[in-house]
């Protein structure tokens, strides 16, 4: 279904909200993106995820989840013609978990914003149903929503049910967190200092730093330059940006001072780097 539906070495959109598809013939390069909340499920191939200095690899009958935005290393592993990569997306839905979540767990622990979980028999047949929609997209509108509620439900009663929970819980470590996340992701160049990430968390600045590196695995500034220097990244690849002018954008005041951050995250300066990068593009095309 997945091969039928989507093109290869892209992500496809679907007709099913929220839902998409991605096939690759070969193993790809590591990209830095940001993820937004959600659900990715592979069918075939393997993955894997570095978020900051930790590594997640996932493969068939596993998913990796994502319940606050994070700023992330990904790379297919596993992946050829004969057998390509495929695996799907779902964007997670916060009002949709909120109406849901009587069937979560009552307590848990601030967790990481991003973990790999095992697809039960009940959470594959509800996702493969949800696919299978694409086959009559007369019945998308309709039996769409009763899928997504079937799979929400299936998630919270999953062992890691807390992890989204805490997503939409007013008042949860992770939804400050999440709050804090957006404001940074909306103005990247803003500089705030922690006392303000901490007052919109409405959190002590001790308890701030802590819950934001249980959420994240980094520190808030920490999280702030690696969300600037995959912007920019994706800047200079996008609009064919000069490095001089994006490092401003993202808030650097300091050219020179992006560029050394920008290499030590992504290995050569930024020239260099986006012309590997589309060097790389053209090869595949």
């Amino acid at each position: 279904m997945i091969d039928r539906y989507s093109e290869k070495d892209t992500v496809s959109q679907t007709i099913i909200p929220k839902l998409s598809l991605m096939k690759s013939e070969t193993k790809r390069v590591k990209a830095s993106t940001v993820y937004m909340p959600s659900l990715c499920l592979i069918v075939q191939g393997k993955k894997e995820i570095f978020l900051d200095y930790e590594l997640y690899t996932y493969s068939p009958s596993e998913y990796l989840a994502v319940s606050v935005e994070l700023p992330v290393v990904g790379q297919i592993t596993e992946a050829s013609k004969e057998k390509p990569y495929l695996g799907l997306s779902i964007e997670l839905d916060p009002l949709a978990i909120s109406e849901m979540l009587v069937h979560a767990p009552e307590h848990g622990a601030t967790s990481r914003g991003l973990f790999v979980g095992k697809t039960d028999e009940g959470l594959a047949d509800c996702i493969l149903r949800l696919v299978r929609l694409l086959e009559s997209p007369a019945d998308v509108p309709f039996m769409s929503h009763l899928i997504f509620k079937e799979f929400y439900y299936r998630l919270l009663k999953s062992p890691h049910g807390w992890n989204l929970a805490q997503l939409v819980m007013t008042g949860s470590s992770m939804q400050r967190i999440a709050k804090v996340i957006k404001v940074l992701k909306t103005d990247f160049a803003r500089n705030m200092r922690i006392e303000e990430m901490a007052e919109i968390a409405n959190m002590s600045q001790s308890s701030f730093h802590h819950h934001f590196k249980e959420v994240t695995a980094m520190s808030p500034l920490q999280f702030q330059k690696r969300l600037r220097l995959t912007e920019a990244r994706r800047i200079m690849l996008a609009e064919q940006a000069d490095a001089a002018s994006t490092a401003f954008r993202v808030g650097y005041e300091s050219p020179s001072q992006f560029s050394r951050e920008y290499s030590r995250m992504f290995g050569a300066p930024p020239l260099s780097d986006i012309s590997n990068l589309r060097r790389y593009a053209v090869v595949e095309e």
